[in-house]
């Protein structure tokens, strides 16, 4: 993954073709954050994907050819990516510039804020037409973030939202263009940023633990 920097703001552009979870995708994800997190003079986060994918979810594949053992282990750190997003020290903003399905769209909902493509890309959580249940602290993330309605019927239908739905739900804060979607992104982190980032660390831990409570589960 790339790191853009503009104007203090870390632009991270997922760049693995449809930027599915697997170990090396969570693993350059983690670099990532680091990244940012080390730079002192860092006022925000952005991710962003490219083509028309932000993350299609889950490497399927992937995830059959593991053992117990492995399949925890790669749960947990992708949960851990998460919830270092729920608890960044600085303000985080997801730009989807495509399509956010199943953990792709939970990684959206790990950001302070979301801008979403306005010609393109859906917000869809499949689990329930792939068969899949979700662990609790992915149920908590949802919950946390949608209205309650919103969720019952992301989650129980599978529904597809499009930016302006997804703005109309609660989903995303806004929409943009293409070309416009980082910019639209920096634009949204902007009133959260300059803040210190203990205490910014310490409200989010408040804000959230009912999420991030369920991590170890």
């Amino acid at each position: 993954m790339d790191i853009d920097w503009v104007d203090g703001t870390g632009v991270v552009r997922l760049d693995r073709g449809v930027n599915a979870f697997d170990s090396v995708f969570v693993d350059e994800l983690h670099a990532a954050l680091d990244v940012v997190e080390a730079n002192a003079s860092a006022r925000a986060l952005v991710t962003v994907g490219a083509s028309k994918h932000y993350s299609n979810g889950f490497d399927l594949d992937f995830l059959s050819s593991l053992d117990g053992p492995g399949l925890s282990a790669f749960m947990a750190s992708a949960l851990r990516a998460l919830s270092r997003l729920l608890t960044f020290p600085v303000p985080t903003v997801a730009a989807l510039n495509g399509h956010a399905f199943g953990i792709g769209a939970m990684l959206a909902l790990a950001h302070d804020r979301r801008v979403m493509r306005v010609d393109r890309g859906w917000f869809c959580l499949p689990e329930i037409d792939l068969g899949m249940q979700f662990h609790p602290f992915m149920l908590a993330l949802i919950t946390h973030r949608v209205a309650g309605a919103v969720a019952e019927e992301a989650i129980l239908s599978g529904r597809r939202y499009d930016g302006t739905a997804a703005v109309a739900a609660g989903i995303a804060h806004a929409t943009a263009p293409a070309d416009e979607l980082v910019s639209a992104a920096a634009a949204l982190a902007e009133p959260l940023s300059d803040k210190g980032r203990d205490i910014a660390v310490a409200l989010k831990q408040a804000l959230h633990a009912p999420v991030l409570t369920h991590l170890d589960t």
